[in-house]
Formats: C-alpha cells, structure tokens, sequence
C-alpha cells in the first residue's frame, strides 16, 4: 500500500515533499493562486481577560501576546521564560469582552477604579483572593447579572481602541497578520457557549463589542453580527469548547430560547459561525468514543468538565461533538430541508499565559499560577476544579490562503479552507471531485501542477460537492506532509458520515498508511502501528511511519440518494505525552488517569455531498406526521404489554438489520444479535459490543414512552400502531418511526439489508 505512484513520480513527490517541509510561509510577494497555509493562533487571552488576571497573569497584554507569536519570549506568571517552538503567521487575540481590562485597572493604583470601594474589593494581594474574586465575577456571569460600573460603555470602548491599537501596531502584511478579535463569553449555567468573534479589517469595527451580558442567547449575537455586517463591518464567528457545552452547542430541537430550530435558524448560524474549534488545551471537540463506537482512534484528550465545577452535575455528550452535529445537520437536511451544521474546522488554546504551549516537551499549562506549577500539575493540585493532568497542548489553524494578509486570511476563514491539528505542523490538503484517477493527477502530464488541477476539477476543503447525473461515486485527493519536527505519519483516514429517514451514520476509512501492513480481513482495519516510544526515557524514534503520505480514494458504499459528508484525519505515529515527559523529569510513575502516549493529528474541514433533487430515495421508515388517522400511539397500558418483561424482535427499516431487544420487569433492557459490521444508527452507545456481553440500560414506561438513558441525557421510544404494523419511533431521529415489530426470524440474515 506504501508503493502509491510509479518510481519517476515517486521521486518528484519526494522532492515536492522536502520543499515543501524546509520551506516557510512567504513574505509579501505575488498572491499565490494555489495558497499556502499559513499556521496560527484564533484562542488567546492575555491580563486584560479579568480570570487571566486573577489566575495571576497580571501584566502581559495582546502587544505582548503578538510579540510570543512572532518569536519573543515571554515571562510566565511563576517568573520562567516562554518561548514558542516556531513563530506563528497570524494571531487574534480574544480577550473576554464581559469585564475587559477591569481587573487590571482595579490593581493599578493610578487608575480611578483602584480607589473607589469596588476596586478595593476586586484587588487581588492573597493566593485567597483568587478564588474569590474569580468567583465573585463568574458567578454575575453564569448568572447573566453584571456589575453596572464595570460594564460601562464608556470602559468597555477604551479597552477595546487600545486592543485594536495594538493588533494594528503587531500586523505586519505579508509576514504576520494581527486580527481584530475578542471573545463572547456566554456560560449560562456553567455550560460552555463561548465565541470568539473575528473582523476582517481594522477600518470598519463597531465601538465596543456585543458581550453576554448583553444577551447570554446566541441568535441574538448573530442578530447584532447581522447589523455589523449591514453597516459595512465584516466579521465572523467561531465557537469553541463544544465539549465542554453539556450539550447546548449543537441542538436539534430548541433553540437556547426555547423556539424550534427553523430553516432561518440554520440560515442565521451558518451565515455568521462558519468555523468551529475542534481542539484545545481543555480538549478535543471532534467525538467521544459512546459517540463513535467503531472509531479507535475516538479516545483522544476527552474532558469531562463544566466551567466552575458546580455541585452535583456533569457534563453531557450528546450535543457537544462537531461530529455528532454534522450527522445532525445530514438528518437535518434530509428530513427538512436546510442544515445548521456545516462548520470548517480549526483549532486554538484558550491560554490565558498570553502565550501557548503547543508541543508535549514544552507544556506549561495555559492558567498562569492557577497550572504553572509542574510539580502541582503533576501532582492533580485542582485547578477550578479541573485536575491539570487532562488539559493538553493548544491545537493550531491552518488557513490555505493567496497570501499572508487579514484579507486573504480572512476570506480562507469564510469560506473554510481550514484545517486543524493538535499542535504541530502537520501539511495537508483535501479535494473532492469526480474526475480524479492516480493517472491523470499524478502522472506525468500533471506532476508540477497537481494542486492547480485539483482546483480545477473538484473543490477543497470546506466546500459543497454537488451531485452528478451518471450517480459517479465521488473520489477524494488526500496529501499529507509530516512537520519535520515531530511524528513521522502514521495513516490518513477519511471519516464518513450519512443520513437516512432521520436516521445518521458513520465510518471510518483507512485510506493510506505507512509500511506494509494488511487491513483486518474480517474488520477492514488497519492494524496499529508499532510504538517507538521508551516510556522510562519518555523518547521515541522516529523508525517508524513516513514522511508523507498520497491517495486518490473513491467511495466504496456510495448511494447517491443521501447526503454525505467526508473529512480527512491524519495521524501521526505514538509519541509521549506531556505528563510522560514531565514524570521522567520529576523522577516518578507515570500518571495512569490520562494516556501515556498520544497521536498527533490533523482535521480537515468537511466536503459536503448532497443529492440532486431527481435523485430517488429508497422506502425506509415511516414519518410520524404521515400516519394520520388510519394509525393511533399505544397509551401506557398497551405500550406496557407491549414490551415489559417481554422478548421483542424489531427490523430497523433504514438499513434492514432485525435485532431483538429484552426488556425486563425490573427496568433493564438489552439489544442482542447485532452484526458489528453493519452501521448502528446514531445514540446508541457501543451497542454491538454491549450486545456481545449482554450490558444493560435502565428503561421506564412513563407517560406511554418508553424512556431511557445515553450518557446523562434522556432518549425515548413511542409506539405506533398501523393497520397490522406496530412501529416505533426513536425521539431523536426527526419525526420518524423507523422500527417495526416483525416475528422472531428464521435467520439473522436479511437480504434487504443496506449496507453503506
């Protein structure tokens, strides 16, 4: 699988490959019509962020934090130098608009603030004073009930002219950009629904920025964009965290005013939120493994936490991963018409150091004194109620743009030419199209000018692939290029995801892969690649994987009739993690809480393929709105016969499958007989391994529904009778009853069955 191209191809790949590694992004010359990326930093605070400040950050500011991105060192709060591995292109910096700058000026005597009774109290001269000024400002936050004097327009309009001033000041075209930015913090009930808000030039910005406590609601942050937007102002948003939301980031139902999502809804969101971060030092965003179950590689940096650590909650999964929202926005789409969840990726740090660590040797934390100490760290000293030892090095944006300028990188952000990688420098491109073969791309007529074909004939990252008339199965151009300083490659994957009669799905593609290994005959897999890594020394050697790593792939289970999404993840061979490291540097165990080692991977946005209005659909499941009069819901008696302490056989009739499902009399049910090799649809948790070992889930009949749990949410069944047929509809598949009571079968096999 390794021997991709002919010998003569080979070699000038290779040579693409070296020049592509030693060279750096350029200087102002000539826009290039093939772009570049351009690597940088959306996600970062500095002492004007009042918890930056009480975290005890108090005197770095954004020209410091420009200063980090272009190779400076910075002091770190406890007194040590930071200094990045390698410069960074471009930079916004996203102090927290609500309380900008207020802490700083209440701990500054010749300030005004500093000497009124409401300075006094927000000073901060005690290790003490942290926790409680932090908590005393986060919680009129979460609360959504600012302090009046500390919100005044006329505060807010200064902090913000010398944060601009200072983005000007730091821009430099064609060599680093410095973007206009700030951060909308909104946290309603310690739910994480933060936005960093980005604008495109410095000659049209608004007075101050639209912070939560002018509305903690997101329509009403795309409703003020809107307005900007309409007074010549261009500007975008891109939310971050998701995982850290308990599953308000993405809904499917309600918006956060409790209206039902609508066709404006999603027109509003994509129209002002085109990105999202899919990873930072307070983990990955990208999907959780209850989510992804057929997905290995899912486990990466997961957190588990709400802001503030409040009492007696935690925090959710479904509705707080891109994934999970783009299977959404497919349902969405199919079932409605229009998607809300079409987002480009990148990824941030969310440092509040005013500089961010991005590589596993050089880790330092990204809460000032609150996670600077290694010892502390190392030790689970709580930060907030965060144990440090699950935060992770920031992740980088890659933007493919002409050329290095707020212009040009801006319109790379619009319309989500992007990438995102957990930190280092991972090169990769991503193109879909239908006239793609290995001959015609990288033979010899089109070897030096590859990428301007691939623009020709298909469309990059980030874009929409329309369908074509012959129901061709699209084919996807994959170039990977390992950064010269960290991980050789592993393998590139395409991810997959489909939606069908509300139902989602998805897949995993091994698409290229160094060595020689074999995919799995029964799995398809490709087998893990051997770890170089010393776990003593916390080494590793780079004898392994490749350099880089090329592949014209088409789709195998393409069906023209559904929507589709595809996005490339590329993986880098295990090396230590950061808390490896650090334990060999402090001579003790290796923590066991988190991972030893980690893969170092890159996210391209998503190529979106929809079907053409001809294009027929299959019969599947049956629309609730369509059984009318002829059908009536089981009440709970009926539904109570129905299903407790019964054996039932159900026909998923989406893709086929028939499974049986056990439902006890003490409120346990289990799903028995699955086939593994055929997609589960979306929120049912690992269900064919549960099956496997017979694992339970408690179930209630309440209200004539069959109610259950998937993380800490509640899903539930209801049931419906059809002439002869008895259906049933799972709440979270978009108004369809898409299972079917049927006889206990003769055999498993079903020759219906859809496998995609």
């Amino acid at each position: 699988m390794s021997k991709l191209h002919s010998s003569s191809v080979a070699i000038w790949m290779a040579r693409v490959s070296v020049l592509a590694i030693l060279s750096s992004s350029p200087a102002l010359a000539d826009p290039n019509p093939d772009r570049d990326v351009f690597f940088g930093e959306q996600h970062i605070h500095t002492s004007w962020s009042f918890d930056a400040y009480i975290f005890g950050n108090t005197k770095a500011t954004p020209a410091d934090a420009y200063d980090y991105a272009k190779g400076k060192p910075l002091k770190h709060a406890l007194g040590f130098d930071m200094k990045i591995e390698q410069p960074l292109d471009w930079m916004g910096v996203t102090d927290h608009s609500e309380y900008v700058g207020v802490i700083q000026q209440a701990n500054d005597p010749s300030a005004a603030l500093a000497k009124s009774e409401l300075g006094k109290e927000l000073q901060i001269k005690t290790p003490a004073d942290i926790q409680r000024v932090y908590l005393q400002l986060g919680r009129t936050m979460t609360s959504n009930q600012p302090i009046k004097e500390l919100v005044s327009p006329e505060l807010m309009s200064s902090v913000w002219d010398r944060n601009n001033e200072m983005a000007n000041a730091a821009n430099e075209p064609g060599k680093f950009t410095a973007f206009n930015a700030y951060e909308w913090t909104s946290t309603p009930n310690s739910r994480n629904m933060h936005r960093n808000i980005y604008f495109k030039d410095s000659a049209h910005l608004p007075e101050f920025p639209f912070s939560s406590f002018d509305s903690e609601a997101p329509e009403d942050l795309w409703a003020w964009m809107d307005k900007q937007r309409a007074a010549g102002i261009e500007l975008l948003a891109i939310s971050h965290n998701a995982n850290l939301s308990d599953g308000l980031m993405y809904p499917t139902e309600v918006d956060s005013k409790g209206r039902p999502i609508d066709e404006a809804w999603a027109a509003s969101r994509m129209r002002n939120e085109p990105l999202i971060e899919i990873k930072q030092i307070k983990g990955a965003s990208e999907t959780h493994p209850l989510l992804s179950p057929n997905d290995e590689f899912a486990n990466f940096e997961i957190m588990s936490y709400l802001l503030g650590d409040p009492a007696g909650r935690f925090d959710g999964i479904r509705g707080s991963f891109v994934r999970d929202a783009l299977r959404n926005g497919l349902a969405f789409e199919d079932t409605r018409g229009y998607n809300p969840y079409k987002p480009g990726f990148v990824g941030g740090s969310d440092s509040h150091n005013a500089a961010a660590p991005y590589r596993q040797d050089n880790f330092y934390g990204g809460h000032a004194a609150g996670d600077g100490d290694m010892k502390g760290r190392m030790e689970g000293k709580m930060f907030a109620g965060l144990d440090p030892k699950y935060e992770n090095p920031a992740g980088l944006s890659a933007l493919w743009a002409e050329e290095n300028t707020r212009d040009s990188l801006f319109e790379a952000m619009k319309r989500k030419e992007t990438y995102a990688t957990s930190g280092t420098r991972i090169k990769v491109r991503l193109f879909g199209g239908y006239d793609f073969s290995d001959r015609s791309l990288w033979g010899e007529r089109w070897s030096e000018h590859w990428v301007k074909e691939a623009y020709k004939r298909g469309v990059p990252m980030g874009s929409d692939l329309p369908s074509t008339e012959t129901d061709k199965a699209p084919s996807f151009l994959v170039w990977a290029v390992k950064d010269p300083t960290s991980g050789n490659l592993d393998r590139v994957q395409i991810v997959k995801g489909w939606s069908a009669s509300g139902q989602s799905f998805e897949k995993v593609y091994d698409v290229v892969w160094s060595g020689d290994r074999k995919p799995d005959p029964v799995t398809g897999k490709v087998p893990a690649i051997g770890s170089t890594v010393d776990l003593e020394r916390a080494t590793y050697e780079n004898s392994v994987g490749s350099a880089e790593l090329s592949k014209v792939w088409t789709d195998p289970d393409f069906d023209p009739s559904v929507h589709a999404f595809y996005y490339a993840r590329v993986l880098e061979i295990p090396t230590p993690r950061w808390t490896t490291i650090q334990a060999k540097e402090l001579g003790i165990k290796v923590p066991q809480v988190v991972p030893a080692t980690v893969q170092e991977r890159a996210w391209t946005s998503p190529i979106w393929y929809a079907p053409g209005e001809s294009k027929e659909r299959a019969a599947a499941g049956v629309r609730i709105a369509d059984i009318g009069t002829g059908g009536k819901t089981l009440d709970q008696q009926a539904l109570t016969g129905l299903i407790v302490g019964k054996t039932v056989w159900l026909k998923n009739l989406v893709t086929g499958d028939v499974f049986r499902t056990v439902w006890d009399a003490t409120g346990q049910r289990v799903l028995l007989n699955l086939d593994p090799s055929h997609p589960i649809p979306q929120h049912f948790g690992n269900s064919a391994q549960d099956a496997y070992l017979g694992v339970p889930v408690h179930y209630e009949v309440t209200d004539g529904k069959i109610v259950e749990n998937f993380g800490n949410e509640l899903l539930s069944w209801t049931a419906y009778q059809v002439s002869e047929r008895t259906l049933l509809a799972r709440s979270n598949e978009f108004g369809y009853a898409n299972y079917e009571v049927i006889p206990a079968p003769e055999t498993l096999t079903d020759l219906n069955t859809v496998k995609r």
